[in-house]
């Protein structure tokens, strides 16, 4: 007997003015099955999948549904059809329990405690179904990220979701956490669920899917069974070349610290203290990862090394000078004129201005340098350069630096954000998530330029919560948890396993070759 595909799209094709994002995407998604889909930043995924889940409706073409033809005219639709979706950046109200959260919206018309009653008896079946073992009366805000994400999940669930749209679900797991996401996709394959598995990370699409399909500039350009191919083809079909790294790490010697973080304690933006004696030295012609699960501290490192936050206890010195502690603050710019450039952890609040255009923000911070004016008045003809040779050496699309940064990827916003940073050559860079949301083409170049500063001599702090990419640029990477630098491991010592364990509180005691906080 023949089953109709979960989700199968026909000749599907969304404009946006005179750009053609999804061009005549044909899909077939099987039902019980992970399909991965991957391509690089403005190839169409986020068309396709806010498309498949309802935010956009097609120019043209079929979507089919278990062998219906259907159109969706908003994402309850398509929930109410089976499909849900399950955000990178999770939809959850952290001051609400567990229940509350999966009940919000679907409280029906009756008591709010009869509904809560009801809930707990469905949840407590898919809980024995699925394997979940998660406090319903517990504030989302005390949860892990990993079990924040298995919210979602079961919310779906709770929902009647027999397809699960995942959008870049690893971006913020520790590799434990990865683990488990995985057994839970392969338990909800077992149990006939389908899902849609969206992510930049080739090794994932290997281990956890059945299919895959390549999108490049709009069109499907593979669809294969992943057991059929490597990720060195499905890189290249992204791309469409072969990528290599074309940088490798000199020798380097440490000498005098470039910047000495001593006895640092900071306080985040709810009151609660976010950083807790943490004491490290970054030296020139090194790059120093930061890891650690979302939340543990790492903003406000960020922040306090760049003249955002000042610290509450201890100092921050730059080449022996002090330049945070609580009698003297740094501001931003005085240390952008230092040689201090910073390329935000959230591009949208820190990084660029939505309202501005792409030509505006790619001078954003140095606008007042020589280069950009003269007497109070802009050089234009220099900005103009400017933006040019950005677009032009990180490849940020489309080509148009006078449309709004907001109308591009955030993949081609964080190229742009790192062309404008790197193009001075600082001393000293100080990055956050470099390459989050970022294809495999974009992230090989950003990860050669950052080795490329690193080879000449500059210092180079990298927070990232991907941990591959860490281990392929880091001389050492620093393990933050709970706002304690937990230890340093020199990158010859570091592996996942130990990295991963270190992220979830493990004392750095019981890891070898592990340098404790000074």
């Amino acid at each position: 007997m023949h089953v109709a595909p979960a989700i199968e799209t026909r000749d599907l094709c969304k404009r946006f003015g005179d750009v053609k994002a999804n061009d005549n995407v044909s899909l077939v998604v099987e039902q019980g099955s992970v399909h991965g889909i991957v391509g690089e930043n403005g190839a169409g995924k986020s068309t396709l999948l806010k498309m498949l889940f309802g935010f956009y409706q097609p120019n043209s073409g079929d979507l089919i549904v278990n062998g219906e033809h259907i159109s969706f005219s908003s994402p309850s639709e398509a929930m109410a059809a089976g499909i849900a979706m399950v955000h990178q950046h999770f939809m959850l109200v952290e001051p609400f329990t567990v229940l509350e959260n999966i009940i919000l919206g679907a409280e029906g018309q009756g008591l709010l405690k009869h509904a809560e009653i009801d809930a707990k008896a469905k949840l407590k079946g898919l809980e024995q179904q699925f394997g979940f073992d998660i406090p319903l009366d517990e504030p989302v805000s005390h949860l892990s990220v990993g079990q924040r994400q298995r919210v979602e999940i079961l919310k779906a669930l709770f929902r009647g979701a027999e397809t699960l749209i995942l959008d870049e679900p690893t971006a913020v797991l520790t590799p434990q956490e990865c683990d488990q996401l995985f057994e839970l996709v392969r338990l909800l394959k077992s149990r006939g669920k389908t899902i849609l598995f969206v992510t930049h990370k080739l090794h994932e699409i290997m281990a956890v899917t059945d299919t895959v399909t390549v999108i490049r500039a709009g069109k499907v350009i593979v669809r294969t069974d992943t057991s059929s191919t490597s990720p060195e083809a499905l890189a290249e079909a992204m791309v469409g070349s072969k990528i290599s790294r074309a940088v490798t790490r000199a020798d380097t010697s440490k000498g005098t610290p470039r910047i000495s973080v001593q006895n640092v304690s900071a306080v985040s933006d709810h009151g609660h203290r976010a950083l807790q004696n943490v004491s490290f030295d970054l030296f020139d012609g090194e790059v120093l990862g930061v890891a650690g699960v979302a939340g543990n501290g790492q903003t406000e490192l960020l922040e306090i090394l760049t003249g955002l936050r000042r610290v509450s206890e201890g100092s921050v010195s730059l080449t022996g000078n002090v330049i945070n502690s609580a009698n003297v603050y740094t501001d931003p710019i005085a240390l952008r004129r230092a040689g201090v450039a910073h390329v935000a952890e959230d591009r949208l609040k820190s990084g660029v201005v939505a309202s501005m255009s792409a030509r505006e923000n790619a001078i954003l911070g140095y606008q007042r340098d020589a280069d950009f004016s003269r007497n109070g008045l802009m050089r234009l003809a220099a900005i103009d350069q400017a933006a040019n040779d950005y677009f032009e050496s990180q490849d940020v699309r489309p080509r148009n630096p006078d449309l709004p940064i907001a109308s591009f990827s955030g993949g081609n916003q964080q190229k742009l954000v790192i062309a404008r940073e790197i193009a001075r050559s600082p001393q000293t860079l100080i990055i956050g998530q470099p390459t989050r949301g970022v294809d495999i083409g974009a992230v090989t170049k950003i990860h050669d330029q950052i080795t490329e500063l690193r080879n000449a001599g500059k210092a180079l702090l990298v927070v990232s919560a991907d941990l591959d990419e860490l281990m392929a640029i880091s001389d050492r990477i620093a393990v933050l948890c709970d706002g304690k630098l937990v230890g340093i491991v020199p990158i010859s010592e570091a592996d996942e396993r130990t990295i991963g364990l270190m992220m979830a509180g493990s004392p750095a005691a019981t890891v070898d070759n592990v340098e404790q906080s000074q």
